[in-house]
């Protein structure tokens, strides 16, 4: 039995449900799948903190490696979110001409945001790359890890520009997919509303 208050409260719709659009395809999909791991290390980010924590206050003997480690784990979680929300299609976007566009401009310039979003992702890669060269090679040619130069000294800051590299690569081929699938028509803000 319901509240009487309830029987004349009006229907509202369903709140939308965090999915990857059908427009991202299969890559979107496993993006998106991988992002439970990236959650994970936010709450081992968490955990580090604790135990640092009790060790520095309970038992007055502060680790080495806390503070790396969750600068680390929290910066790879920030750096995969971009793509994360790219994958879900969504990504920052002014939408003040967006809105009032209709299907068919809604659909021409998803394909431009999608294309200038590729080639930004593309030069972003291409820094991350210098970036990669400098931190992971010696001037020799050989792999010298850049470190972090504290007294624990671990390689994170090389690790760090190697998965941003990564991650920049495939922002890239992300917005392109999204980009080819918007010209096929598959998808757009229109289709699932």
């Amino acid at each position: 039995m319901t509240h009487p208050a309830e029987q004349n409260a009006p229907i509202l719709p369903e709140p939308e449900t965090a999915t990857v659009p059908a427009v991202s395809g299969l890559f979107g999909k496993m993006v998106d799948k991988t992002g439970t791991i990236f959650a994970i290390g936010f709450l081992g980010s968490m955990s580090v903190l604790i135990i640092e924590i009790v060790m520095r206050h309970v038992f007055d003997s502060p680790t080495l490696w806390a503070h790396e480690t969750t600068t680390f784990l929290c910066g790879i979680g920030f750096v995969f979110g971009g793509l994360f929300c790219a994958s879900r299609d969504k990504h920052i976007r002014v939408v003040i001409i967006y809105d009032i566009a209709g299907p068919k401009l809604r659909r021409f310039l998803d394909i431009a945001i999608s294309l200038i979003c590729a080639v930004a992702s593309g030069f972003f890669a291409w820094a991350a790359w210098l970036m990669v060269g400098r931190a992971a090679f010696a001037p020799d040619g050989s792999v010298r890890l850049e470190t972090s130069g504290s007294a624990w000294n671990p390689p994170f800051p090389s690790l760090l520009k190697i998965f941003l590299l990564i991650v920049m690569i495939a922002l890239t081929v992300q917005f392109i997919i999204l980009a080819i699938n918007y010209m096929r028509g598959l998808g757009g803000k229109d289709a699932t509303e």
